[in-house]
């Protein structure tokens, strides 16, 4: 039934109310909107104009509903009709401009606010410093700071919070110290900010001793405090520290929320403390703490990254018993998990399970089942859910080929593979360094080196960068295609460019020396490793004692296997 219009216009005044009900429908929005213009021109057109601040009201209700044009608007209306905003209004504009990041027409308004003979007050001097931080210009925010504090203007912790916060983004820690250090009356916002940015930035020392300061000086933690705590001690692997704050703060009378018991849990999870994690669930049940999505999602983690099935398939049938609804990054965490324990078959299952339960899956989703029946060998399964795929209107994107691509190599259906590639080119989806090395291992493996570096060619004039991988698989693939020279001109180009070549690169170039029976460049090349710093590992020493081996050489490949064992790469 509508809205009588008198009763309409009576619940103007309270639209800030009931904007969270009407505008949870797109109708309702625009209902009310039209309703609220309405009134707005009404007044406006009015033989006695209403009080300034009742236009203040109606503009204020579209910024909160962050419709910064309408409001624009609005405001250039009254000013035809010879309304002057008052103060109020003017910081509203400012506060539009800012939003639609339009600083200069931002500073225009406050102009004109000087102009007027208005005071500027310190919500619209935060305003204007608000919006030069969002907009990472945080040192034309402190110009401004420090040019309206020499006027005589009024600043807030407010500003100077925001100001501080601004320093922390950029990175400019020690300048947002110094500047929280010249503050005599510094509030709990401010503490938070900087002891916040100290952990992320590994200073957990320095930041412990601002938290003891607070304490020092009478300001009181918050909940926000106690969380950025736990965080940073967890970020620091000091995870008795950070379960000790959950103590601290209950004796402080501060009740620990989900978010405080979710750092905890992920933390104890990543280190693979499932007993520990587990308890602080319990912690949070008995506290009337719901658990929700992140809680059990951590916890899914934390069993499959000690390849614990059972107990995270507990967990995973736990959440929908405790009212907590699986989504899809829940159900990816469970097929990866699966198919990393070679579960492909019950990974499959769930897949239809969770479409079932109306759960979408997403490209995520699809590339880990994708993977799994790979890894498999079923490719022919993994080829199949292309199709459904765009049926999905989902774009298979570069990992999906790439994946597809090096199943078909890897059972040998290299023709199949020109035909996804042509594949990903008509979908614009482009081949990156993953692919290409796919694809030249595969030439090199099968002989086929002048093809390999026609596409290592076409591969770099795309602009796409080898990586070590790369050239360890060209290296590799001239060693075992009787291409030695070849093998060793790209290794020794490596080497005078600079690059940091691993264990492997060395280890193949030595590999192939020895092959040879060129032994003494394979030990050059040894030596050359360790002077780099590279030390060689089991591998490595494997080729060298068997190359001494068959040189009878024993004495020497003797004193290298016991080298091997010293170094702890080899057991007695």
């Amino acid at each position: 039934m509508f809205l009588s219009r008198s009763l309409r216009f009576s619940l103007l005044p309270f639209l800030p109310i009931l904007s969270s009900r009407f505008c949870s429908h797109s109708h309702s929005r625009t209902f009310i909107f039209d309703e609220a213009i309405s009134r707005f021109n009404r007044m406006l057109h009015k033989r006695h104009v209403p009080p300034i601040f009742e236009f203040g009201k109606i503009l204020g209700f579209f910024v909160r509903m962050k419709q910064y044009p309408t409001a624009i608007s609005l405001i250039k209306q009254m000013e035809l009709k010879g309304i002057h905003p008052d103060l109020a209004n003017l910081t509203l504009l400012i506060n539009c401009f800012c939003h639609l990041d339009q600083m200069a027409f931002a500073f225009s308004v406050f102009a004109k606010i000087l102009k007027r003979g208005y005071h500027p007050d310190a919500v619209t001097l935060n305003t204007l410093i608000r919006g030069l931080c969002d907009r990472g210009e945080v040192m034309k925010a402190l110009n401004l700071h420090d040019k309206v504090v020499a006027l005589g203007f009024q600043v807030t912790h407010f500003t100077y919070g925001t100001l501080i916060n601004g320093l922390c983004k950029m990175g400019e820690i020690k300048a947002a110290v110094e500047l929280f250090r010249t503050i005599e009356s510094r509030s709990t916002v401010m503490y938070n900010i900087i002891i916040d940015c100290l952990f992320k930035d590994k200073h957990p020392k320095e930041a412990y001793d601002l938290y003891s300061e607070m304490g020092v000086k009478g300001i009181s933690p918050d909940l926000f405090t106690y969380n950025t705590l736990v965080y940073g001690f967890c970020l620091g692997n000091q995870l008795e520290e950070a379960l000790g704050f959950i103590n601290e703060m209950l004796s402080n009378s501060i009740r620990p929320d989900v978010y405080t018991y979710n750092i905890l849990i992920d933390a104890l999870c990543k280190e693979g403390k499932l007993r520990e994690a587990k308890n602080v669930l319990g912690m949070m049940v008995k506290a009337y703490v719901g658990p929700d999505i992140f809680s059990f999602n951590a916890l899914l983690d934390g069993y499959y990254l000690v390849n614990d099935v059972k107990n995270a398939k507990q967990v995973f049938s736990a959440m929908t018993m405790m009212g907590v609804s699986p989504r899809v990054c829940s159900y990816n965490i469970m097929i990866n998990g699966l198919i990393k324990n070679e579960r492909v078959d019950e990974a499959i299952n769930l897949f239809q399970e969770m479409q079932q339960r109306n759960v979408v899956p997403d490209i995520l989703t699809y590339n880990t089942l994708i993977n799994g029946l790979c890894r498999m060998e079923r490719v022919s399964e993994a080829i199949d859910l292309v199709p459904e795929m765009h049926n999905r209107n989902m774009v298979p994107d570069t990992v999906t080929y790439t994946t597809l691509i090096n199943g078909l190599l890897k059972i040998g259906r290299i023709s199949h593979v020109w035909d996804l590639i042509d594949e990903m080119h008509d979908r614009n989806q482009q081949p990156d360094v993953i692919t290409y090395n796919c694809l030249l291992h595969a030439l090199c493996k099968s002989y086929q080196l002048d093809k390999a570096f026609e596409l290592f060619k076409t591969m770099t004039l795309k602009g796409i960068q080898p990586d070590l991988y790369t050239w360890n698989i060209l290296i590799h693939g001239m060693c075992i295609g009787g291409r030695l020279q070849k093998a060793r001109d790209i290794f020794e180009d490596l080497l005078i460019k600079g690059y940091h070549l691993d264990v492997w690169s060395y280890s193949i170039m030595i590999n192939g020396l020895c092959k040879k029976g060129l032994f003494d460049e394979a030990l050059s090349v040894w030596s050359k490793m360790e002077d780099n710093g590279c030390l060689p590992n089991e591998v490595t020493f494997e080729i060298m004692i068997r190359a001494l081996s068959k040189r009878d050489e024993t004495v020497k490949a003797n004193t290298l296997l016991l080298e091997m064992i010293s170094r702890g790469l080899l057991k007695s």
